[in-house]
């Protein structure tokens, strides 16, 4: 008997809660532990920020963001090194759409 033929095989049904769950298990399967990294990467990354913020180039900063328990995602952003504030311990990256605050601890990588 094909699909066809059998009604009850061909239209599966699936609750909205169903869906919905079924999703945020594909989300959390893509989420990763924090990247630890050694003190000499900190600092060549610290270096890079304030040399791109000094002579006013461009950089890509890649950054872990928190999503829930030890757990997150991995964002990349291209941009100018508007200022970094060590008190609250932030790089602000400009972007020609977009303004975005950057925890220096969550660094992972920075390009030029």
């Amino acid at each position: 008997m094909s699909k066809k033929e059998n009604v009850f095989v061909a239209s599966r049904f699936v609750l909205p809660e169903h869906r919905e769950m079924y999703l945020q298990v594909k989300e959390d399967d893509k989420l990763e532990t924090m990247p630890i990294l050694e003190q000499d990467e900190l600092e060549s990354f610290h270096y890079l920020l304030r040399d791109a913020g000094r002579e006013d180039y461009g950089v890509a900063i890649t950054w872990w963001r928190h999503k829930k328990n030890n757990l997150g995602t991995t964002c990349k952003m291209f941009g100018k090194v508007e200022w970094i504030d060590m008190n609250t311990r932030r790089v602000k990256l400009l972007t020609v759409e977009d303004v975005q605050w950057i925890p220096l601890d969550n660094i992972t990588d920075v390009k030029t």
